[in-house]
């Protein structure tokens, strides 16, 4: 066992016994990882921090080697994203990218650029005027960058690259050329403009996609496309994503 130090950010936690809590962080050193934190819910003031949903701790932790749970014995708070917090739907849209995370990665499959684009998501989303934007780049870097994109750069069947009209089919994880529309009658037309937008994020940094015009039609599009997708993958709807829909029906 061994003493080893972090920066992550609180993707959950639930209560352990009467008195514990175990924690799962994202890490920037060693992906996520599952923490037991004792005593925290009967003394609190034995840690720096109270570990709330989507705040970045440095956390000094006991690392077992037969079992995937680690002794946390400090937590100090970094960021606390209060600005975040003010704001109903941007709490919810925080809440949404920790579960993503939480939902795609395996642990302590560290991944340095996942761990830098959320923390920038984290803090765009304090200042940035548009949540509904962030969360949309958050879905499409997330993907791409974990592996579990779906396919927008050529059929994903043939594999040879669409010139004109695709269909995205949510069974074979990407788009369909004219030839290989039969294999999914299920498949759905889609913007070319869609298509675009997706493959201008996955190749441009978080700040330049921040700058990217984006048409309502082609975010609701887009917003459709990526919700169904980890929903068909993950074989279930984000609590979150839920919140989200709530939300926008009630401002809607």
């Amino acid at each position: 066992m061994s003493i080893d130090r972090a920066v992550g950010l609180v993707l959950n936690k639930r209560d352990l016994r009467e008195t514990s809590l175990i924690v799962d962080f994202y890490t920037k050193e060693f992906g996520k990882i599952c923490g037991i934190v004792k005593g925290i819910r009967t003394d609190p003031k034995k840690f720096a921090s109270n570990l709330e949903l989507f705040s970045l701790n440095e956390i000094i932790f006991y690392r077992k080697t037969h079992s995937s749970f680690h002794l946390v014995s400090q937590a100090d708070k970094l960021d606390n994203f209060t600005r975040i917090r003010q704001n109903i739907e941007r709490t919810t849209i925080a809440g949404f990218m920790m579960e993503m995370v939480s939902s795609i990665m395996q642990l302590e499959d560290k991944n340095e650029e996942i761990f830098n684009l959320t923390l920038a998501s984290l803090k765009e989303l304090e200042t940035n005027y548009s949540p509904e934007k962030i969360a949309t780049i958050f879905k499409i870097k997330m993907l791409s960058l974990s592996g579990f994109k779906p396919h927008f750069d050529s059929c994903v069947s043939c594999l040879d690259k669409i010139m004109g009209q695709s269909k995205f089919s949510l069974s074979l994880g990407g788009l369909l050329c004219p030839h290989c529309m039969p294999k999914d009658p299920a498949s759905r037309s889609i913007f070319r403009g869609t298509i675009a937008t997706v493959l201008h994020i996955e190749k441009s940094s978080f700040n330049s996609s921040l700058s990217l015009g984006m048409n309502p039609q082609i975010k609701k599009e887009l917003d459709l496309i990526l919700n169904a997708f980890l929903n068909f993958h993950l074989g279930r709807e984000l609590k979150s994503q839920k919140l989200i829909n709530k939300l926008e029906v009630a401002v809607g």
